[in-house]
């Protein structure tokens, strides 16, 4: 069975719009929100590896995309928390293109495999210019949830 991002999705870690109008801003705000969750064990590690991974190159992946992420032993289980910044953010995006969403995902250190499925999962559904289009314009976190998470069922059928 492939990976359904409905097993990770949770309605209270998406939020629309954003407060923070920066990049640092709006991953800072997502790291929070996931924070809240029972799947981070140690924020202060999991803020750190994020920043780090961000630091070696933008996950700002195109399309107004951006998957910052991390990997590391104070998560629990791979979680996420999405958000629709408020105006388009600079994320030094790969095509240069502002940022409209920020899907940020945190993983344990031992779930590579995972991690990457959740990854691809992301990029895969977001590459629909459909879905892109839609998810960019929901006008609040439940709206956007249903959407996700109506995704996997899509895909099954």
């Amino acid at each position: 069975m492939a990976f359904e991002l409905s097993s990770i999705l949770k309605p209270g870690l998406i939020k629309v719009p954003l407060d923070g109008e920066s990049k640092r801003a709006a991953i800072d705000e997502l790291c929070d929100l996931v924070c809240t969750s029972s799947a981070v064990t140690d924020p202060d590690n999991f803020r750190k590896t994020v920043w780090e991974r961000e630091g070696q190159r933008s996950t700002g992946i195109g399309e107004g995309l951006a998957i910052p992420h991390g990997k590391c032993p104070g998560v629990r289980e791979i979680t996420m928390s999405i958000g629709i910044p408020q105006a388009p953010l600079d994320f030094d995006a790969i095509d240069g293109e502002p940022v409209r969403m920020i899907v940020l995902l945190a993983s344990p250190a031992d779930r590579i495999a995972d991690h990457i499925q959740a990854l691809g999962r992301i990029s895969k559904f977001m590459s629909d210019p459909t879905v892109r289009s839609r998810a960019y314009s929901a006008d609040c976190g439940e709206d956007l949830y249903q959407l996700l998470a109506g995704l996997d069922t899509g895909a099954r059928a």
